[in-house]
């Protein structure tokens, strides 16, 4: 078999084992009815909030088009929900390319990394989400094709074994990860326009609800967007998939017009409090008060008492909880803080908590 041969073998097994999601600009996909169905914003005019990043995103993209030039490859890290995944769409239709979606779970093998890379055409995106999970074997694949733009790869075994360059066409990277901790040094290094997205501010959480329920066809006054906003921990797909419940509420019992009251019992019903905590936020939390004594408890044995796996705290509770000042991470576990007290109307020590947050 030819050289030419193994590669369009090696393209074929990707393509027929790696489903990947394309959109071309000026072209209505699946991916866009995806999107529209998603309420993610299609443009940088249509993004609520991360402004800074924003800002630097279009100076970057004008940059870019104005030498004719691929962006430099981008990583964007946080937690879920605040919108990587839709600002990597926003970047391909912004600068006019294709972009070619996958996760780093979804690519097993380096064969499977061949045939996504040998398809982009100049100037494409390629977008990788949880690009932390990708294998260390794929990871070492992937720097000669990012630096260089060139991949090598092993044909024939033992003492026939010789490596191949291919020439691959400048494309762009976009990696998406909620664990930058977890990315090697070499492969952050190598990308040259790093954000991060923080957790959204109450206004622009409103302003996204009200687009969204625009979207949906509910009407909802302000005061009712404010409210689900406050409960919404920060997060406009948390602000989103609570709307949809409540518009569910409102047509169940004929309502017209979602007012306060309105979402104020539907976010009850849900379990979400005032605070926007649901169900096993306050189970953390009861947790480190009543059976720890307010802490400070290492995260494995809170996993443990819980029941969960550590990922899902570390991951999905304790971002919002530290940001929101409920706990606090010391060398020797999580400690509650005093706000977490009085959420729960128990009585706070402060002598004693200040002496355990020391230790």
């Amino acid at each position: 078999m030819t050289n030419e041969g193994r590669l369009k073998l090696l393209k074929g097994r990707s393509n027929n084992t790696d489903p990947l999601k394309t959109a071309s600009p000026g072209q209505e996909t699946e991916e866009d009815v995806v999107l529209n169905i998603s309420l993610r914003p299609q443009k940088f005019t249509e993004f609520t909030g991360q402004k800074e990043i924003i800002d630097n995103l279009k100076i970057c993209l004008a940059a870019a088009k104005e030498r004719k030039e691929p962006l430099e490859h981008i990583l964007l890290s946080g937690p879920p929900g605040l919108g990587k995944t839709s600002l990597s769409h926003i970047i391909a239709h912004e600068m006019g390319t294709k972009i070619t979606a996958t996760s780093g779970p979804a690519i097993e093998r380096a064969g499977d990394l061949i045939g996504i890379l040998t398809n982009l055409e100049k100037g494409d995106i390629l977008f990788i989400d949880e690009i932390h999970r990708l294998s260390k074997v794929v990871e070492e694949f992937l720097y000669p094709a990012m630096e260089g733009f060139q991949i090598d790869f092993v044909i024939d075994k033992g003492q026939f074994a010789r490596t191949i360059k291919f020439n691959l066409k400048p494309f762009t990277l976009i990696g998406a990860t909620t664990r930058t901790g977890l990315l090697a040094a070499p492969l952050r290094a190598r990308f040259g326009i790093f954000h991060h997205l923080d957790f959204y501010k109450i206004e622009d959480l409103a302003v996204i609800i009200k687009h969204s329920a625009k979207i949906l066809g509910v009407e909802i006054d302000n005061e009712a967007a404010d409210e689900v906003a406050r409960r919404s921990r920060g997060t406009p797909r948390i602000a989103n998939r609570l709307l949809r419940r409540i518009r569910d509420y409102a047509q169940v019992k004929k309502i017209g017009k979602i007012n306060l009251t309105v979402a104020s019992e539907t976010l009850d019903e849900l379990g979400i409090d005032k605070a926007g905590l649901d169900d096993i936020d306050r189970r953390v939390l009861k947790t480190i008060l009543q059976n720890y004594s307010g802490g400070p408890v290492g995260v494995e044995s809170l996993a443990a008492t819980l029941n969960e796996e550590t990922d899902t705290i570390v991951d999905t509770v304790e971002p919002f909880l530290l940001k929101a000042g409920y706990i606090k991470r010391t060398s020797r576990g999580r400690l509650a803080t005093k706000l977490s007290f009085e959420h729960f109307g128990l009585k706070y020590n402060k002598e004693k908590q200040e002496e355990l947050f020391e230790k």
